[in-house]
């Protein structure tokens, strides 16, 4: 489209500034400067003595009528005539000089009673003539007040204080502002005005404006001390005026010549946005509908709009008023706002005939420039229904306080010299269409902030050169104020129904462009040749009709000598910054599959290749802030073509991130936004690199460029650079978060790109073989010298490896600034040092210390940074790519998570809250990650002894070697004190993980279950006795059982059969140990012999009988000794005494006899026996028979056994009680299987679900989105893949793990035919959870993802546990409980609560100390139960259309989304528990990401996806996941109440202790124990 063409038929043609939509109608501008007859006196042709005479005596006689000094009376003229000739004299003393005040305000009296004709009751002192036709002599009064505010002959009026002295100006000012009263409240009340006196009316006012407005503006002068009022007057009757009679053409055609003749006037400017705004308000009422964002401006400005202006009025009218300025971007070209004839009289009139462009009162041109563009901007935004409501109120009530800071009149405001004293001016304000607070004038400044605080600062235009021109306005420390608003996340979204991007450009868009391209021109800067090197093409090229923006036409400007000082160029940059941002804000206003016109994307990004250019000085100029705070979106919206200002941007943005001490030339603008809105863009280009790879960009506008063409894999250094050297000195907290999100992304994105195309990105590089990689303490202090990431640095190495033209091209970087001695101290990487590898070294040491320096005391980031380390630790890079030292760095990393734990363990009591230990929590949870991703960490003996010292810290609170020279404190001789309870089971789960699952995990099984999937009925089948059949219920099972309770947490079942192990009988029994951390089959047999030892049998069932051998020998009769012979020969000492001999013993009483009564009993027995065998030898045939082994033995009490070996059971402990807590439970009692099942379906994990939704576009109700996934048609191809992507199909019924629902979870079943159908040809529904779903999970959480297809009926019965009693134990079913609430019920004796629960000591009920030292963290749980634990449900939306998450059916949709949890909550289904993730497919093939959880959460924003990131399809799915875990991690971190899986299935223990423990002594449980085992 032409662009021409379009401005010529909205009739904005600015070739012309007088032609346009009245260039046919004549213009009557003539008429109101050259004067009217009739407002001459015929008095003024006489002498002024005698003209002044007859004036006084005749006005004094007519007011003396009015009623001021006396009762009104009946006016005496009755005829025409005498009217006539009265208003003659009255008309003559008007035009007296100011110092007869007396007559002159005696004129204004009696006309201002005389217009009372026009209402509906005329005062009395009103002529009968005036009544009966009050529209004539209506027409005359308002011709003959123009006398009152012409300059009298004679008088200059510039200075008039000078010889009048304030007060008369005063008096002066007062009858002006009485006049404008009478007229404005004549246009609000009168019904009677006809057509040509409303004509009059407005001619009038257009004349007095023109008079007092069109020269140029003098301090204090009469044009400015009206100058608001007048206005004000001016623009309200004219908007009366097209509600009631509206205006001819010629007058809209005057109106509009003679406000440009007022454009030097700041006033004006405000006027005009104030109506602009007051009507676009009531235009959008009906253009939209009342669903639209309202236009808020405050109520004074609402009732400027006629309550009956119909709306085709208002369109034409807000039409017209838009442009009665002209283009206001001709406001920054002072040769064209000076070409007017009171300009030109003044340069004339002057001492020295100089330029009109050189009066001073064009300084505030800048000003008035970056007013009237803040307006358009104003309006831009109401269409786009982003208007922040706030600023419009402080504009109401601040528009006197602007006006003086903003340089309205240029000079400070002076009681003394003002011409209307303050209770005249209250007098004078109450004459607006609404009362107002005490202010000066009006203006009333309801724009965005357009005269308060979007502009509070916005004279520093001037700045820097008022010293030199002392009628200049103030300086300011900024004229850039309005972005920080729009630039922040806080900013309010785009209305739905917003209009296309085209219309709003065809409305504004022509000002804007012209706005923003001003000083492209090589003639403002002045810098000859050097300039045109540096020259942006124009974008005016586009249309060539337009030429050079009228810039560079001859009488725009001369020389720069001829400028002044504070109309040069650079000081419009403030009102250019506006432009650029109003059109950065209607660019990113792009709707999904909206096309913008080609021509408008080349000139908006010509202006922002202009905008964004950068100076020597790596200062941040006010167009650049602008434009990086208003175009978040930039690369998130599929414009076409917009990757061509990636360079540029990334220029940019190096001025921003890296800089720690960031450089502002607007200290208005909030560095937290500015470089929240640069890290906005810099997370939509990350992936952009390795997404477009070897894709050329093109040079926008220089031809061809003399490096060669530019890809965008070498825009991944700077990006990666950009990224870490943001994160390093980075200290807003969610600015750090974003940035964390980021750096994981860029990390697992190369390492996935590497995987997939099986190249490891290039690593090499000077002292790429370092290995040390200690990370400097002063990486937090660095200087703001920051790496160059310029893409035409991707070689950069070490200072003797740049290039000189690098250098240059560089900014200054000095030969030793490269990132290795910035950052570390012995790790200096190369720019280009971005393989996978690289980027996981440098960001783990990166993260790991800044985690334990900067930090650690917010909680949000402490959360981001162990997010992003665990996401680190699950990234496999492919082996080629691994350094040797990879352990050693891994390593480190665990060292740095111990340490933190530390610190934070030993901060100082005051400092130890609930954010503080769920710091702590997410630590240990990190070490697991890093630990079971790396096994081989443990076989370090220095990794190992650190881990093991932090859970002990953990556990006990203290480690038991303390520091160096301190004594080692046992574990048995501490006092348990932990940070907390919830310390203390962060540290017990990585205990267990480190003793269970470090390198055991996965197990052969798979991940999906971390137990044996043996119960008492599967034991039980391959048992011996058992007779086979399917009828084996588990309360059968469970008879054959012991069932022990060890410790109050561990339920021991022991099974004294052996499983099928005839041929090798042992002493077996199989245990099944159910503990916090899961259910365990062990099988143990009584050994003698190792196992690879017992292959061979040691008995054989006939060994063979040894051969006889008949020789006996020869029989030797010896006589046995116990000592050698020579023992008699050695003398005997009293030692060998010392043995009594039998002969000495038998000498006491009764010895003796004892003693042969025994040899007697011996004797006999060797008769007997010797009889016996003889006679057995008589009676045998073989008395010698075979030897052979006993039978088998298959009876043992094989549990006693294993009871004793294992230290439970003990008859040497004191009093012959058991050594450990221990005791049977009673598996008869009514309930115990149930409990046992309930207790086998609580996981020892986390169990999480994620809802999967693909939204087509524009569909609204549940029932659509639902339908999507049942056949592949209906959805992307991409999403299928990303679903696949999420985890791992499994089956429900054969799944042990968490399904999504808690009906099938944790248990193996039989599907029927119906379920186990496998739908064909499906886009996703096959994982709705009736057959299938995906899963995935660790060594710690659980995590399955479902596609709905249908809506639920919410299930609010409890699961699992139905008993009455567990239910009032446990509130519902497996659900957490709290300490006090479980314990209160489950205590017995005098033990605490708390101990009960967590065991902290052995002997807590005989120790009130160690409990209350444990128990230390929350003392308000005892008394208060805690809500049940929160339903967190994490939704994904795949959305065709970005502006469909809008308008998602989320309460619908929750009907599809049951897990069978939501029983236990009160509350039931709730958005705020919800959490929301939308991708949005680019036409690029990456998607966008948007965000929403429930508002306040302290904790809901989680990473590693960040609203707004821009991701690749490859990583998705992993980013997906960990952000769905980690949301859900937060919100469980976040309940004080929460308790980890194994605590509630510790609790449960407890609680089966409590319902079916055995009350047996000592001797019934021995008896017990050598019972024979169930049959």
């Amino acid at each position: 489209m032409n662009l021409g063409v379009f401005n010529r038929v909205n009739y904005n043609v600015k070739d012309s500034e007088s032609g346009g939509m009245y260039s046919e109608w004549a213009s009557l501008t003539s008429l109101i400067q050259n004067g009217n007859e009739d407002s001459q006196s015929v008095l003024g042709k006489f002498p002024i003595a005698a003209g002044k005479e007859v004036a006084m005596a005749v006005v004094k006689q007519l007011a003396s009528n009015l009623g001021f000094a006396q009762a009104a009376e009946p006016s005496p003229l009755t005829t025409d005539r005498e009217v006539q000739w009265c208003m003659e004299v009255i008309c003559f003393g008007m035009s007296l000089p100011l110092s007869e005040h007396d007559t002159i305000r005696d004129c204004v009296h009696v006309y201002c009673a005389w217009l009372s004709a026009l209402h509906p009751v005329p005062k009395v002192s009103v002529p009968r003539p005036i009544c009966e036709d009050p529209n004539l002599y209506a027409r005359k009064m308002i011709c003959h007040f123009h006398n009152l505010f012409v300059p009298r002959k004679g008088e200059v009026w510039s200075f008039p204080y000078l010889d009048l002295g304030a007060d008369t100006i005063n008096r002066q000012a007062v009858l002006c502002h009485r006049v404008l009263r009478t007229l404005q409240h004549l246009a609000q009340g009168s019904n009677s005005l006809t057509r040509e006196t409303w004509e009059a009316l407005l001619l009038f006012l257009l004349a007095i404006n023109d008079t007092l407005l069109a020269p140029p503006t003098v301090k204090d002068d009469v044009g400015d001390q009206l100058c608001e009022r007048v206005l004000s007057v001016l623009f309200e009757v004219w908007l009366l005026a097209c509600a009631r009679c509206f205006p001819s053409p010629p007058l809209w055609k005057t109106f509009r010549e003679t406000c440009m003749n007022w454009r030097h006037r700041v006033a004006l400017i405000e006027q005009w946005n104030r109506v602009n705004l007051a009507l676009t308000a009531r235009l959008l009422e009906f253009m939209y509908g009342p669903s639209f964002p309202e236009l808020k401006i405050c109520e004074e400005d609402a009732q400027l709009i006629p309550a009956l202006m119909t709306n085709d009025c208002i369109a034409q009218s807000w039409f017209r008023f838009l442009h009665c300025l002209g283009n206001p971007a001709n406001l920054c070209r002072p040769a064209m706002i000076s070409q007017t004839q009171k300009f030109l009289q003044f340069a004339i009139t002057s001492e020295n005939v100089i330029d009109p462009c050189q009066h001073p009162c064009l300084a505030s041109l800048p000003l008035i420039f970056l007013k009237a563009v803040k307006g358009i901007a104003g309006q831009v935004d109401a269409f786009l229904g982003i208007a922040q409501p706030y600023l419009w109120d402080e504009g109401c009530s601040s528009s006197d306080r602007d006006k003086r800071e903003s340089g309205i009149s240029s000079h400070p405001t002076s009681v003394t010299h003002s011409p209307t004293p303050p209770p005249q001016r209250r007098l004078a304000k109450s004459f607006s269409v609404a009362p107002s607070a005490v202010t000066k004038g009006i203006p009333k400044a309801s724009l965005i902030g357009l005269t308060s605080s979007r502009t509070t600062s916005s004279s520093a235009v001037l700045s820097g050169h008022t010293a030199s021109t002392p009628n200049s306005g103030p300086s300011s420390a900024s004229s850039l104020s309005s972005v920080v608003s729009l630039g922040g996340d806080s900013r309010q979204p785009l209305a739905p129904a917003r209009p296309k991007c085209n219309s709003i450009l065809h409305m504004f868009g022509e000002w804007l462009f012209e706005a923003a391209h001003i000083g492209c021109e090589a003639v403002y800067h002045g810098k000859g040749s050097e300039a045109n090197t540096n020259k942006r093409p124009s974008s005016l090229l586009l249309d060539n009709r337009k030429g050079s923006l009228s810039l560079s036409q001859p009488g725009s400007l001369s020389d720069d000598a001829d400028i002044p000082p504070a109309i040069t160029i650079d000081k419009y940059e403030a009102g250019q910054a506006e432009a650029l941002g109003a059109l950065c804000r209607i660019f990113c206003a792009k709707k999904t599959g909206e096309e913008i016109l080609p021509v408008y994307l080349a000139r908006f990004y010509l202006a922002l290749q202009q905008g964004l250019h950068t100076n020597e000085n790596r200062e941040c100029g006010e167009t650049l802030a602008s434009i990086l705070l208003n175009s978040a979106d930039l690369f998130r919206l599929d414009l076409d073509g917009v990757q061509v200002l990636l360079p540029h941007v990334i220029n940019a943005l190096e001025i921003v991130l890296p800089e720690k001490e960031l450089k502002l030339k607007s200290s208005s603008v909030s560095k937290t936004e500015l470089r929240r809105a640069s890290i906005h863009l810099l997370l939509s280009m990350l992936v952009l690199p390795l997404h477009f790879q070897n894709l050329t960009i093109k040079d926008l506008g220089r031809g061809s460029s003399e490096r060669g063409p530019l890809t965008f894999s070498q825009l991944k250094p700077s990006l990666m650079n950009l990224l870490i050297n943001a994160l390093q000195v980075e200290s807003d907290p969610q600015n750090a978060q974003m940035l964390l999100g980021g750096l994981l992304l860029s990390v697992q994105d190369s390492a996935s790109a590497e995987e997939v195309e099986q190249v490891t990105q290039p690593d090499t590089g000077p002292c790429s073989d370092t290995t040390s990689n200690l990370l400097s303490s002063a990486s937090d202090t660095v200087s703001s010298l920051s790496l160059p990431s310029d893409y035409r640095s991707v070689s950069l190495g070490r200072g003797d490896d740049v290039s000189p033209e690098t250098q240059d091209q560089s900014d200054s970087t000095s030969s030793s600034g490269t990132f290795g001695n910035m950052m570390y101290i012995d790790y200096p990487m190369g720019l280009n040092k971005n393989s996978a590898h690289a980027l996981f070294v440098r960001a783990t040491y990166l993260v790991c210390h800044r985690l334990i320096s900067s930090w650690k005391t917010d909680l949000n980031v402490s959360l981001a940074a162990l997010e992003l380390l665990a996401g680190l630790a699950r990234i496999h890079i492919r082996e080629t790519a691994r350094k040797p030292t990879d352990a050693l760095e891994c390593k480190r990393a665990v060292k740095w998570l111990c340490d933190y734990i530390v610190y934070q363990c030993s901060r100082p009591p005051p400092a130890h809250s609930k954010d503080l230990h769920s710091t702590i929590v997410a630590a240990f949870q990190c070490a697991a990650v890093w630990l079971v991703a790396h096994p081989y960490l443990l076989q370090d003996k220095d990794c190992l002894t650190t881990v093991l010292e932090v859970v002990e810290l953990g556990i006990s609170g203290s480690k038991s070697q303390g520091k160096p020279g301190e004594p080692v404190c046992m574990k048995d001789e501490k006092e348990l004190k932990p940070a907390s309870m919830r310390v203390r089971d962060a540290a017990e789960a990585l205990l267990t993980i480190v003793l269970e699952q470090v390198g055991y995990f996965p197990s052969p099984c798979g991940a999906e279950s971390l137990w044996s999937l043996l119960d008492e009925v599967a034991l039980l089948r391959h048992c011996n006795s058992w007779p086979g059949g399917d009828n084996l219920s588990r309360e059968l099972a469970v008879d054959r059982f012991h069932y022990f309770v060890v410790e109050n947490s561990t339920v021991l079942a022991l099974l004294e059969e052996p499983l099928g192990n005839d041929q090798d009988p042992q002493p077996t029994v199989t245990v099944l140990i159910r503990g916090p951390f899961g259910r365990h089959a062990w099988t143990m047999q009584l050994r003698h012999l190792p196992r690879h030892k017992s292959g061979t049998k040691y008995h054989a069932p006939n060994p063979g009988r040894p051969v006889p051998m008949a020789d006996v020998g020869v029989h030797h009769d010896v006589k046995h000794r116990y000592f050698p012979e020579n023992v008699d020969r050695i003398p005997q000492c009293k030692v060998d005494k010392s043995i009594p001999s039998m002969e000495s013993l038998l000498t006491e009483a009764g010895a003796a006899a004892e003693h042969a009564h025994l040899s007697r009993l011996v004797e006999q027995q060797a008769t007997l026996e010797t009889a016996a065998g003889q006679e057995w030898c008589k009676d045998a045939e073989n008395p010698f028979p075979e030897c052979v082994p006993p039978p088998a033995c298959h009876e043992y009490q094989t549990a006693r056994l294993f009871l004793s070996h294992f230290g439970f059971l003990s008859l040497d402990a004191a009093n012959g009680n058991v050594g450990s807590p221990f005791m049977a439970l009673n598996t008869s009692l009514d309930g115990f299987c149930r409990d046992l099942e309930a207790l086998d379906n609580m996981s020892s994990r986390t169990c999480d679900t994620v809802h999967v939704f693909y939204v087509r576009a524009g569909q609204k109700t549940p029932q659509e989105i639902l339908s999507n996934v049942q056949s592949e048609s209906t959805v992307s191809p991409h999403f299928l893949e990303f679903l696949l992507s999420l985890g791992w199909s499994v089956n429900v019924f054969q799944h042990p793990g968490w399904t999504g629902h808690i009906s099938t979870s944790w248990r193996i079943t039989q599907p029927t035919s119906q379920e186990n159908a496998t739908p064909r040809n499906h886009g996703g529904s096959l994982y709705n959870g009736d057959s299938q779903v995906l899963y995935w999970a660790d060594a710690s959480s659980e995590i399955a993802f479902v596609v709905p297809t249908r809506c639920h009926e919410h299930d609010a019965s409890p699961q699992f546990d139905t008993s009455s009693e567990s239910t009032h134990l446990s509130g519902q079913g497996w659900f957490e409980r709290s300490v006090s609430d479980s314990a209160g019920n489950a205590g017995r004796g005098t033990e605490k609560p708390r101990t009960l629960s967590l065991d902290l000591d052995k002997s807590s009920a005989s120790s009130p100390g160690a409990i209350n030292g444990s128990g230390r963290r929350r003392t308000g749980a005892v008394r208060h139960p805690p809500p049940v634990h929160s339903n967190t449900k994490v939704l994904v939306f795949w959305t065709e259309s970005y502006e469909d998450q809008l308008q998602l059916p989320l309460t619908d949709l929750m009907q599809a989304t049951t897990t069978g949890l939501e029983g236990g909550s009160s509350r039931g289904l709730d958005e705020r528990d919800y959490f929301v993730i939308c991708l949005n497919a680019l036409a690029s093939g990456l998607l966008r990401v948007k965000l929403q959880g429930p508002a306040g959460g302290r904790t809901s924003l989680a990473t590693p996806l960040v609203d707004g990131m821009v991701v690749s399809r490859r990583v998705l799915g992993s980013m997906v996941r960990q952000t769905a875990l980690n949301i859900c991690r937060r919100r469980r971190l976040d309940n004080d109440s929460y308790q980890p899986p194994h605590v509630r299935r510790r609790l449960k223990v407890q609680e089966l202790v409590q319902k079916y423990r055995c009350e047996l002594s000592h001797p019934e449980l021995l008896t017990y124990l050598f019972s024979d085992p169930p049959t």
